[in-house]
């Protein structure tokens, strides 16, 4: 399916500065979002006990703090609904070795005069393995971040590099921006979304790159904007078919996936939006702002080719019994 000629060149280019302002209006948003309002962090990152209820009829929210405020472990507990009005999630940190052995038991007995409720799990993470999984996720972004660097430089060139890490710095800002801001709870699950749009956007990225590349060998223009338009014009078609599709997919996981997978769904959402224009709008672009050379980049291409033919020659020569 076509849905862009290739034979046609869309002008990209001459919308970078009002994308540029856009985008970065969104990058300073988020990061004010996070230094002022900050993350709001599941236990699995903060620590502490999370107890999932559920009631025959629609969940007495105000009776539940009532019965919870007699206890001292409790009485500052979340309460809020979960996915439907008859299921409820109940959060609290600190210890709950007070409680005693069997939580739910405890819990039940707190709560039956609120009505016929079903204690559905009980998950409870230390605050010493909430601050080691908080790290380990940090470690493993910086991980991601630094493999990037390595592979573009190597395969591309440095300028690629950093235009393809400040793309994902760019798209992963946002997406925490977002987080902040509908108040997300911030676990293992959203850090695994995270790092898959960190992934999506470093394909699409890659792709574009590697068409540009391509475009900078064939075409006979000198000038990077021209070849930019021509490559992304080549690739509009791929780009916006393979967001298309993965938008929907994702899309029925958050409407119809319930609110387990509820945070899951809506960062992937922000980060396939974002990552879909930072591809087109942010990390080409960037190569013209680091002042990337076409007739550098054909010399030292030239210059390598030659360096092959070289070797393939001296190679022969010396298998012939000439050298």
């Amino acid at each position: 399916m076509q849905i862009f000629t290739k034979a046609r060149v869309y002008d990209f280019m001459k919308f970078r500065f009002v994308s540029a302002v856009f985008c970065l209006i969104l990058f300073v948003g988020s990061i004010f979002l996070l230094a002022t309002k900050g993350l709001n962090y599941g236990i699995d990152f903060s620590g502490g006990t999370l107890i999932q209820l559920k009631y025959d009829t629609k969940a007495p929210l105000d009776k539940i703090r009532e019965a919870f405020a007699s206890n001292e472990i409790l009485k500052n507990a979340s309460v809020t609904e979960f996915g439907t009005a008859d299921e409820v999630v109940v959060r609290f940190s600190g210890s709950s070795s007070n409680l005693g052995s069997d939580i739910g038991v405890t819990v039940k007995e707190l709560l039956k005069d609120t009505g016929n409720v079903e204690v559905r799990r009980v998950d409870i993470v230390g605050p010493k393995v909430g601050d080691e999984l908080r790290e380990k996720g940090i470690m493993a972004i910086l991980i991601s971040f630094g493999a990037v660097l390595i592979y573009i430089a190597f395969r591309f060139e440095w300028r690629f590099a950093l235009a393809a890490i400040a793309t994902e710095i760019h798209d992963i800002i946002i997406t925490m921006g977002a987080i902040s801001l509908f108040d997300i709870d911030v676990n293992l699950d959203t850090l695994a979304a995270i790092l898959t749009v960190l992934g999506y956007s470093l394909n699409d990225t890659i792709i574009i790159f590697d068409r540009i590349r391509e475009g900078i060998k064939s075409s006979k223009r000198t000038d990077i904007e021209g070849v930019i338009n021509e490559s992304v014009s080549a690739t509009l078609s791929r780009t916006i078919l393979t967001s298309a599709t993965t938008m929907m997919t994702v899309l029925v996981l958050f409407l119809f996936g319930g609110d387990m997978i509820h945070g899951f769904s809506f960062v992937l959402i922000v980060g396939i939006v974002i990552g879909t224009i930072s591809s087109i709008y942010i990390s080409s672009p960037l190569l013209i702002w680091f002042k990337f050379s076409i007739e550098h980049f054909r010399a030292k291409e030239a210059q390598k080719q030659k360096d092959k033919k070289d070797r393939e020659r001296e190679r022969a020569m010396f298998e012939k019994g000439v050298v």
